[in-house]
């Protein structure tokens, strides 16, 4: 198969992967099924001893009621040694998430460990990700444009929103690697679940077991809500919820 051709943005030995593992056959799916499942699948993982959940009050949702789920492209940025202003009168622009972008298939969540205080990704950047299918985003550090990306159905979780660029601040220095987010290590291919309670990151070897036992729960919590809603007293509820 011809490898695809790239953007020139990064050097093509810093992409460690030319396309995101793909997820096992109706994995995606189930994780969907569940809903906004953050916190059942953060439930889930602490039985197994799995870090991965990040709050929504760090990584913080721009489209509100919105939930993704999709495998994990990865994108490392790393600040710039030269002064910016500099940088930035010379037109030296190191970003790279574009790579990514076009390295994506439909449904992949790009997840950028950035830099704090300067924008790892902009409106036209968003724009450009749905476009090619992308689930959405998830960026340790800031973002930017976000009535653009809001306006294209773009969903991002970011710990900063800020108006100051990283073209001349940030370099991309490596693609579809091991990143670390909020204290959370991340590898391409990870399963990626996000909604308005946070963020969960489930590594790709244990995400068929993960689901199986989110799946119970959420039968279970179902099963407790309906009780609710026909009137059965507290002391009668279902105990295994």
């Amino acid at each position: 198969m011809m490898e695809k051709k790239l953007t020139g943005k990064i050097a093509r030995e810093r992409i460690r992967l030319m396309e995101t593992p793909r997820p096992q056959p109706g994995l995606i799916e189930g994780f969907k099924a569940l809903g906004d499942a953050t916190g059942i699948v953060s439930d889930i993982m602490d039985s197994l001893g799995i870090t991965g959940a990040i709050g929504a009050s760090v990584l913080k949702p721009t489209i509100s009621g919105t939930s993704i789920v999709g495998p994990a492209l990865t994108v490392r940025n790393i600040v710039q040694r030269e002064h910016p202003y500099e940088t930035g009168k010379a037109n030296v622009n190191k970003m790279a998430e574009f790579e990514a972008h076009n390295l994506a298939s439909g449904g992949d969540v790009v997840v950028i460990q950035g830099v704090a205080g300067v924008s790892n990704m902009g409106g036209i950047s968003a724009q450009t990700g749905k476009r090619q299918g992308e689930a959405g985003a998830i960026v340790s550090g800031g973002i930017r444009d976000v009535p653009h990306s809001r306006s294209v159905g773009y969903p991002l979780w970011a710990s900063e929103i800020t108006p100051l660029t990283g073209k001349s601040r940030l370099e991309t220095v490596e693609i579809n690697g091991d990143i670390e987010i909020c204290g959370v290590r991340v590898s391409p291919g990870d399963i990626v679940i996000a909604d308005d309670t946070g963020v969960c990151f489930v590594p790709r070897g244990r995400a068929e077991e993960v689901l199986k036992l989110a799946a119970v729960k959420h039968a279970q919590e179902t099963k407790k809500c309906a009780a609710l809603d026909a009137g059965t007293p507290v002391a009668d509820l279902p105990k295994n919820a």
